[in-house]
């Protein structure tokens, strides 16, 4: 039996459900990425029911999709659940149809999983393979506990040398923070400064010297674009056309740059951890806590809203589990040093007995 074709007054048919969901998100103010990855689920989620009206599905659908991620395309579980915000938005926010059986859908449980962690050393050992904007940007991440993108995204009015603050706008969540700006920190960010100014008054000679904005604010601040203070702190090399305005501008530097500069400084290092550059901010935290910082303080640092975030910390200070010593930390009697040598062939692969005259199963 074929099946039911869509009413010609759906709602979902009125205009193209692309620019429809747009509207209602930028109308949220959602963020760019947001919503460039909601608009990927819808996209994902009406080609795998064959392009019918979504006003026609209900839980049986959604299920099955969010089925198909898991089992055949073997998603992570937030990932599962980006995708079920997705569709959930869709429904009530684009599609404006009140469904009971939106709130019964079973979102998928995240894995608890530690951070990785790098110890002061390693962090020493893998900024020092690094040179360029991309080491700044790397000593800022771990000096002041900031996300890449929050990195990135410096202007120069975020700086405050005097109160040696560093001011995050429009953070996770849209919100705003102040964190720590290093000593260490100012005279390296004072010489990328006068680079930056240098090649921001080039670009004013030339008619061009433009930034974007946030929320709508070039057209309430006209001219400010061009001013010294909203220029960023790592600009790109290259300049674009904005269409809309016709402004010549300067975007900051893209994240991928600092991600592929990390990435290869931990190879070089020979570090084996799974270290990215959100990993200079877990160090940030763990350190923090190691020197005696109070978790209050942290999460305000972070910009975390639930403690229960930041407590995630406590579990991987260099004291063990929970900031723990084993008690065999105090009994080193009980590991001799001629012990060392019964152990040595483990390394060439060779088979050492256990000493009791049998072979152990482990455990």
């Amino acid at each position: 039996m074929a099946p039911p074709k869509p009413p010609t007054d759906s709602p979902s048919l009125i205009r193209p459900l692309g620019q429809r969901a747009r509207e209602a998100m930028r109308l949220r103010h959602l963020s760019p990425r947001t919503e460039d990855a909601y608009l990927g689920w819808m996209r994902r989620y009406h080609e795998f029911n064959d392009r019918k009206d979504p006003v026609l599905f209900g839980a049986e659908q959604v299920t099955a999709f969010l089925s198909h991620l898991a089992t055949d395309i073997e998603v992570s579980a937030s990932t599962q659940n980006q995708a079920l915000a997705a569709l959930l938005f869709l429904y009530r926010h684009v599609l404006e149809v009140d469904l009971p059986w939106l709130d019964e859908v079973v979102r998928a449980k995240r894995p608890e999983r530690l951070p990785v962690v790098l110890s002061r050393e390693e962090v020493r050992a893998v900024i020092s393979q690094m040179e360029g904007r991309p080491r700044l940007m790397a000593t800022v991440l771990y000096g002041s506990g900031v996300r890449l993108m929050e990195c990135c995204c410096l202007r120069v009015k975020d700086l405050d040398f005097q109160r040696q603050q560093l001011i995050v706008r429009q953070g996770k969540g849209r919100k705003d923070r102040v964190t720590l700006l290093p000593r260490l920190l100012h005279e390296p960010l004072r010489a990328q400064l006068e680079v930056d100014r240098v090649q921001h008054q080039a670009d004013l000679d030339r008619g061009a010297g433009w930034v974007e904005l946030p929320d709508g604010l070039d057209r309430k601040l006209r001219g400010d674009g061009r001013t010294w203070q909203w220029q960023w702190v790592f600009p790109a090399t290259r300049t674009y056309n904005h269409k809309q305005s016709g402004q010549e501008r300067r975007h900051h530097l893209h994240e991928t740059v600092l991600q592929r500069a990390v990435k290869d400084a931990v190879r070089a290092s020979g570090i084996t951890k799974r270290a990215t550059t959100h990993t200079f901010r877990h160090s940030f935290a763990t350190h923090l806590l190691e020197d005696g910082t109070d978790i209050r303080t942290l999460q305000e640092l972070l910009g975390h809203a639930d403690i229960s975030t930041t407590m995630i910390y406590l579990h991987v200070l260099d004291r063990g589990p929970m900031g723990v010593r084993s008690p065999l930390d105090s009994m080193p009697d009980l590991v001799k040093e001629e012990d060392e040598g019964r152990y040595a062939g483990l390394d060439s692969g060779e088979r050492v007995p256990w000493g009791d005259g049998e072979d152990g199963d482990g455990g």
